[in-house]
């Protein structure tokens, strides 16, 4: 955790309910950082039905592969997570770690290896001594409760500056359930499903082929639109449980997504996945300011998607940004070289709710004032529109600075 917490930061964090069939405990096991926690275990009395999506990297971790084989069977008792070392490029090593991690946690809370989920993220490439916490897991068993989401968010951040915590309810038969999450992540950001690290609960009683769909279609909008600075990590991992305790007061399982019932889970679901993947972004490394880029007018969604975020990851684009220079050129540039249909002599750019571009020029009535008014807010606001369709997007970024250089300059040492 940063000496300095991000200007961005959330002014408070949400009062977070405990999700009934849940408990949590932390521990210091010292895998990188010192005097801190970095060693998160969620146990599930009962078992949960579990949904992931993952990093789409091509070298993905050792605890990405275990989740995905374990994730067909749809049940979850326990979740290890720790932070510092990514177990990500470590070859044998890292399986074995995997698996020693998996059979300690299995004996621990007495479930089978099929039922644990892992997940690492820090340094790549450094093997993880998993006898570190293999030892400690049984006494947080022991120790575990409901009322520990802060803390939670906290064991699992790296250069994060804050802990992302976030909560909302929603109706099923009637019924109030509740859905909590966490995530960690400040760098290498730009998921391709999903985020760096999410975890995210409800008691709500429902099937894990509904929770996948659910989850499947939830991350486009909110993580999958979100870019630090256009990397991927190897470790990516967003998972969904769900505790069932819902139907001791009378809610009926939901087997199938396309249940009319979920209409306000589905809603709430999307709405913290969204707040939680903007919580990432303004957590970026050295951000100042938090950038958010809507492309209209492109020839499909998913060509402004792509638009949109090549301006977003545009390292010319986030230095303007970070230096309040409102350089339109630049945007520009990032729009004509995405690889998606534009006419430069149709697009027209904003910045706020100023124009700065149109029919391919300047604006006649381009006021270097007021464009300087809105660079220097801390919410930025870039529109792009390509006058050729009705494609849509919006993703979410932010200014590139100094500071992410000098974090990410001597992030091993």
């Amino acid at each position: 955790m940063s000496a300095t917490v991000s200007p961005l930061a959330p002014k408070s964090y949400p009062e977070m309910p405990v999700i009934r069939g849940l408990r949590m405990a932390t521990a210091a096991a010292g895998i990188k950082y010192k005097n801190r926690t970095d060693v998160l275990l969620m146990v599930f009395d009962e078992p949960a039905s579990v949904a992931g999506v993952f990093t789409k990297s091509r070298c993905p971790s050792a605890p990405v592969d275990f989740c995905r084989a374990n994730l067909a069977s749809g049940r979850a008792r326990a979740v290890v997570v720790n932070s510092g070392n990514a177990n990500a490029f470590t070859g044998v090593k890292g399986r074995a770690a995997t698996e020693l991690t998996a059979s300690s946690a299995s004996k621990a809370v007495g479930c089978s290896v099929g039922e644990v989920f892992l997940a690492s993220t820090g340094v790549i490439g450094e093997p993880l001594d998993a006898s570190k916490f293999s030892g400690v897991l049984g006494d947080m068993h022991r120790d575990g409760t409901g009322d520990f989401w802060l803390e939670a968010a906290k064991a699992i951040m790296t250069t994060d500056t804050y802990p992302k915590v976030a909560t909302r309810t929603a109706e099923i038969d009637g019924i109030t359930v509740t859905i909590n999450g966490i995530a960690k992540g400040a760098g290498m950001i730009a998921p391709d499903m999903a985020t760096m690290l999410s975890f995210v609960a409800t008691d709500a009683d429902i099937a894990a082929p509904a929770l996948q769909a659910l989850l499947s279609e939830g991350v486009a909008p909110s993580f999958n639109s979100v870019t630090v600075d256009s990397d991927t990590s190897t470790s990516d991992t967003l998972m969904l449980f769900a505790t069932g305790k819902a139907a001791e007061e009378g809610q009926r399982r939901v087997e199938a997504a396309d249940d009319p019932r979920l209409g306000s889970f589905r809603t709430a679901l999307n709405e913290l996945l969204k707040d939680l993947a903007l919580q990432v972004v303004r957590d970026g490394e050295g951000a100042r300011k938090m950038v958010e880029v809507t492309v209209t007018g492109a020839e499909t969604h998913t060509a402004a998607k792509r638009i949109a975020l090549s301006i977003a990851n545009s390292p010319l684009v986030k230095t303007a940004v970070a230096g309040e220079d409102a350089n339109w050129g630049r945007v520009v540039m990032a729009v004509g070289k995405s690889g998606e249909m534009a006419d430069r002599d149709r697009l027209a750019i904003w910045f706020g709710d100023v124009r700065v571009a149109v029919n391919g020029e300047r604006d006649p009535a381009y006021s270097e004032a007021a464009t300087s008014a809105v660079m220097q807010k801390e919410d930025i606001v870039i529109r792009a529109d390509i006058g050729l369709g009705s494609g849509t997007a919006t993703v979410w970024t932010c200014d590139l600075t100094k500071e992410y250089v000098a974090i990410n300059g001597d992030y091993r040492s």
